[in-house]
């Protein structure tokens, strides 16, 4: 039993992806190694309760329990102790990670207002791609009337392609609609 979009992968986008890149191996083409999903609060500092919701909003979202982050340093300026909660983030990996993917290129990011694409100027030259979503009511696990507070997402997309070239060509096989 595997996901949709895994299939997928493995009958078409593999062959297209050596085709386009000339590999000699199938183990030389890309595949999507993890998906991490993360939440940044910093307003969690005065009220608690809204990083509680958010890490139940990330669990609908990404179908896993979110896990708290706590701040690595203490910055007065930000009134922010070492050790306090201001975040939390989920690491996907197979099936879900897929069906995650699946879910954000099909059904959310066609639901984003005046969507245009996404930046293909995203990647960190060594083949992950970070996505910003500024509203988590994109996905349609998060019920509108119970959102308390709009807040944004990073998703970051880590693969074992060693170029961007490599990178951007297997999550536009895969249905990531980039802007030209």
């Amino acid at each position: 039993m595997g996901s949709r979009l895994l299939d997928r992968y493995r009958s078409e986008v593999r062959d297209k992806l050596s085709e386009e890149f000339g590999y000699g191996n199938l183990h030389q083409v890309p595949t999507l190694t993890k998906i991490v999903v993360n939440i940044g609060l910093g307003e969690a500092t005065q009220n608690p309760k809204l990083l509680e919701r958010a890490s139940e909003e990330m669990s609908l979202i990404t179908g896993q329990k979110a896990i708290i982050r706590k701040a690595r340093k203490s910055v007065a300026n930000f009134k922010l102790r070492q050790g306090q909660p201001i975040g939390c983030s989920v690491t996907l990996r197979g099936i879900r990670m897929w069906e995650f993917y699946d879910r954000l290129t099909n059904v959310a990011l066609p639901r984003v207002r005046d969507y245009k694409g996404s930046s293909p100027k995203a990647f960190d030259g060594r083949g992950n791609y970070t996505l910003g979503i500024r509203e988590q009511i994109i996905f349609p696990e998060v019920d509108y009337d119970k959102v308390e507070k709009i807040t944004g997402l990073n998703v970051t997309v880590c693969t074992t392609a060693r170029t961007d070239a490599e990178a951007k060509s297997l999550l536009a096989h895969l249905g990531m609609p980039f802007r030209q």
